[in-house]
């Protein structure tokens, strides 16, 4: 079943290669005309080959291509990732470039939010309840959110170098709205996947106007990292870690 999925992936992928060496128009080079990009991801254990039922959390996005960048403002916009009930929310958020990250307590005790493994580092101390604390990511990648008293709470916040982007939903399906019609690099993300599988996973590509359906995309999943240090870099203290709130 693994050998099939690759297969037609890389069928797929080869015409969009092809495609994507014929001179194509640069993005935003057709004023009011529109794309929308859509397509499936399948999660393949890398050890066994089994497919994954819950194929969501997957984030796709396109970078022009061809001499063409994407001009971002200068500040993208304000974004919110929730304390509550001990937990973020959301979970993964994605953000383009230099975007203001505000992260408000609502729960009714103290947080210490912060991340300091990649990404962009920080650590925003101790406070409590109705507080709302803000980082700006200017640090493309992943960065990996905590809390320094509560270890369950973990979320990511992927920054990265466009404005064209979709999560996808547990049965794998996604769709990426309003792009221009262009040349673009098509960039994948996954938790649970290796740097080198995802980098392998990037192709060119031609987005015209209309509908655009992309190849299957099949990521191989690595077993999920357990456990993770306080901001210290030290194990989390068991009575500190389960404080009677």
């Amino acid at each position: 079943m693994k050998s099939q999925l690759l297969s037609v992936v890389l069928i797929g992928w080869a015409a969009c290669a092809a495609l994507a060496q014929t001179s194509v128009p640069q993005p935003g080079s057709a004023p009011g005309s529109t794309a929308q990009v859509a397509g499936r991801v399948t999660l393949v254990r890398a050890d066994s080959g089994a497919i994954g039922q819950d194929a969501s959390e997957v984030v796709v996005w396109l970078v022009p291509v061809g001499g063409a960048r994407l001009v971002l403002p200068e500040h993208p916009g304000n974004y919110r990732m929730l304390q509550r009930n001990k937990r973020f929310e959301p979970n993964l958020l994605v953000v383009p470039l230099d975007s203001l990250v505000s992260f408000p307590n609502l729960d009714p005790w103290f947080h210490n939010v912060f991340s300091l493994y990649r990404g962009k580092r920080f650590d925003l101390g101790l406070y409590e309840a109705g507080k709302e604390k803000q980082v700006r990511f200017d640090h493309l990648g992943a960065s990996y959110i905590f809390c320094n008293i509560h270890p369950e709470m973990t979320a990511v916040v992927l920054t990265i170098d466009s404005d064209y982007s979709a999560i996808s939903a547990r049965d794998g399906e996604f769709a990426i709205a309003n792009v221009s019609p262009g040349g673009y690099q098509l960039h994948v993300w996954y938790a649970n996947a290796s740097s080198k599988d995802l980098a392998g996973l990037e192709r060119p590509m031609v987005v015209e106007e209309g509908m655009n359906h992309l190849p299957p995309i099949v990521i191989p999943v690595v077993g999920a990292a357990t456990g993770h240090k306080n901001k210290y870099g030290k194990d989390y203290d068991p009575q500190v870690a389960q404080p009677d709130y």
